[in-house]
């Protein structure tokens, strides 16, 4: 067992040690019994694969995943599990088991902090793999329209090239940093953020003001997420880590709690995540502070396209809690109750 494995069981251990049931509240963060979405992926990734559901009927195949999922994060199996909102209430997840691409949530929107573990049934109703994404990834998943964004702000550019809306990181977040950091060997851009790792916010905007006239190869306006992932690649780059990494989190640069939105138009799709919202964010406590969705930074990056190149005009750095001082918000849809996500095919690769 790896070292990583090992600090991973030992929410394990003291789940079962606690006697907490699933629906007793954990705060999110605490660093003994609150299980991050990455590490949740790899307990319940170990236990469950290779588990057959073979001959159940599907009620009672639901039933048994729940309680493997119980058995294989250290909680009591419960004689029968309520009908929460979420069902796991605890770890704040809702399982789902899929046979097919075909996800589909019942009474009720997704929400952005909530996490969704989906488990893939194989032909053979062997468990193949599971995923864990939060309701704001599922959402970007949506290819049909039937998901509205619920949150969009406006960009209105002026003759500033670059702009820092807020000089000063939130009060929870400004013990945690620390002035000239080299990130080089420091970690990987996906890695939780720790406390004396967090660049401030003015160094983050001295650093990233450099890509101000840039270009890069634009990937076709019906390829987003391959022209984000370029200029995400150029932020990791000149923030100074040694490789790029992308697993698909908010906030994009997790370890520097950076989220990185480019925009070739004036309006800033924020999904179901709203900035200044006071809601934590799934991560592990910086000390004893408990991480709120405003303290995470906004990288914005507008500029232009000729279909060939991207070439970026203007740069706006900010903190959540104060977004929409500089990018007003308009109103938005409540998403479907009953909704359909089709899931990529490669979604569990």
């Amino acid at each position: 067992m790896t070292n990583d494995e090992d600090t991973n069981y030992r929410f394990v251990d003291a789940i079962r040690e606690t006697g907490l049931s699933i629906y007793d509240p954990i705060e999110e963060g605490d660093p003994k019994l609150w299980i991050p979405t990455p590490e949740l992926e790899e307990l319940l990734s170990k236990s469950l694969e290779g588990f057959s559901l073979a001959g159940l009927p599907l009620r009672t195949r639901s039933k048994v995943v729940k309680e493997q999922v119980c058995k294989a994060l250290g909680y009591r199996v419960p004689r029968s599990f309520k009908k929460t909102q979420p069902r796991f209430p605890g770890q704040q997840f809702d399982t789902y088991a899929q046979k097919s691409l075909n996800l589909q949530i019942w009474n009720e929107g997704l929400s952005a902090t909530r996490r969704y573990v989906i488990i893939g049934v194989d032909e053979d109703d062997c468990i193949s793999k599971v995923k864990v994404v939060n309701g704001e990834e599922l959402a970007k998943l949506d290819t049909t329209g039937t998901l509205t964004q619920k949150y969009q702000a406006r960009l209105v550019a002026s003759d500033q090239e670059c702009e820092l809306i807020v000089g000063q990181d939130t009060h929870r977040i400004a013990p945690h940093v620390h002035e000239d950091l080299c990130l080089t060997y420091l970690a990987k851009p996906t890695d939780h953020p720790k406390s004396g790792q967090l660049l401030p916010i003015l160094d983050l905007f001295n650093r990233l003001k450099q890509l101000v006239g840039v270009r890069f190869a634009d990937k076709g306006y019906d390829q987003e997420r391959n022209r984000g992932a370029a200029l995400h690649e150029l932020v990791c780059k000149t923030l100074g880590y040694a490789d790029y990494g992308d697993n698909g989190k908010f906030p994009d640069i997790r370890h520097q709690l950076l989220e990185v939105k480019l925009q070739t138009a004036p309006t800033i799709d924020l999904g179901l995540v709203c900035p200044d919202s006071q809601n934590a964010l799934d991560i592990p406590r910086l000390n004893e502070t408990i991480v709120q969705l405003r303290d995470v930074r906004y990288a914005v990056f507008y500029g232009t396209t000729d279909g060939q190149e991207v070439t970026i005009t203007h740069f706006f750095l900010t903190s959540g809690e104060h977004f929409f001082t500089r990018f007003p918000k308009f109103g938005g849809n409540v998403l479907n109750k009953k909704l359909q996500i089709p899931l990529p095919k490669d979604f569990f690769s």
